[in-house]
């Protein structure tokens, strides 16, 4: 019978039975054998009891001494089993209890990994251009300089600070995204509105470097969170924008088919390097034709959205001349 796997049930159910024998018995003699019999019961009875009673004390001391070496963070992190019965079930629900925080004690670990990373990247990437603003700031408290002068620094002083405040943001952005703390949206948008988005700050600057912008969209179905990932889709239309000489053309063009949505974005430039490609999206790499204003963030950010919303991003040269992105963003399959 499965009741009588509980050990200390069968104990008590094979001292009620002796109880039962032994009283049948003195019933049924009232003899002096029977009166032995009465008191050799009633000591058995009595040492089996005592037997019990002090393994489940033992084991109660056993579950304590294991509880306090969990807290004082001892490296024999265990609570062992026990056999069946209500102490089975008290050890089985600490065992849960201490297995679930010793994983958030981890996860938290690992966010505040992420987190210290996070503003040692800060500190190292805001070095140059603090020590930038302190020689400006020492040059504009010159008398003798000239209004031009002055105002090209201020102008200076601006760009420092834009590029500071973007860094900051980006960084912090990628942190809590990796920290799992930000929540992407699961919605249905249509890729022409998302490339619309992402390209409309650029309307001008791409104007002003006479490069022209084309895009071949429609309203094919993504599903993703607009804001994130026009952030993401604009963060390469800026890289090409920066690669791209003047007249050139960057293209974004859409493809459907039953398992993904495809958006390519290329530019006319002068393509990647051979060896660049494979560390393209890893944070603060810099490409060998990377500008003298690149930081190497905004494709690791590109990269940390698009694959958050399960999608995928590649780049390669393209087959013609330029660099081109791929990104796909995978539908539901049922």
């Amino acid at each position: 019978m499965d009741i009588f796997r509980n050990k200390r049930f069968f104990r008590i159910f094979l001292i009620s039975a002796v109880i039962f024998l032994v009283t049948m018995v003195f019933v049924l003699t009232q003899t002096i054998i029977g009166g032995i019999a009465v008191a050799a019961a009633g000591i058995i009875i009595l040492i089996l009891l005592l037997f019990d009673a002090k393994k489940r004390y033992a084991d109660m001391e056993r579950l304590s001494i294991e509880l306090d070496a969990i807290l004082h963070d001892d490296s024999r992190n265990f609570i062992t089993e026990c056999e069946e019965g209500e102490l089975a079930i008290l050890s089985s629900s600490i065992r849960k209890m201490t297995t679930r925080l010793k994983e958030q004690a981890s996860n938290l670990t690992g966010e505040k990994q992420i987190l210290t990373d996070a503003i040692a990247d800060i500190f190292h990437q805001l070095r140059t251009p603090l020590t930038s603003l302190r020689l400006t700031c020492s040059m504009l408290s010159e008398e003798e300089l000239s209004y031009e002068d002055r105002i090209r620094y201020v102008r200076g002083i601006k760009k420092q600070l834009e590029r500071m405040q973007w860094l900051v943001e980006t960084l912090l952005k990628m942190s809590k995204i990796e920290a799992g703390t930000v929540k992407f949206k699961r919605e249905k948008i249509a890729a022409n509105e998302l490339v619309s988005k992402a390209c409309e700050p650029f309307l001008i600057p791409l104007e002003l470097r006479n490069i022209s912008l084309k895009t071949e969209t429609e309203n094919a179905a993504i599903t993703g969170d607009m804001d994130w990932l026009a952030e993401a889709v604009g963060n390469i239309v800026k890289n090409c924008m920066e690669h791209t000489p003047e007249n050139g053309c960057i293209t974004i063009k859409e493809f459907e088919n039953a398992i993904y949505t495809e958006l390519v974005i290329k530019d006319t430039g002068s393509g990647f390097e051979k060896g660049d490609i494979q560390h393209l999206f890893e944070r603060f790499y810099k490409g060998k034709n990377s500008g003298s204003e690149s930081v190497g963030i905004g494709l690791a950010l590109c990269r940390t959205i698009i694959t958050g919303l399960d999608g995928t991003i590649k780049a390669e040269n393209a087959p013609d001349v330029g660099a081109q992105f791929v990104i796909r963003f995978y539908k539901n399959v049922v």
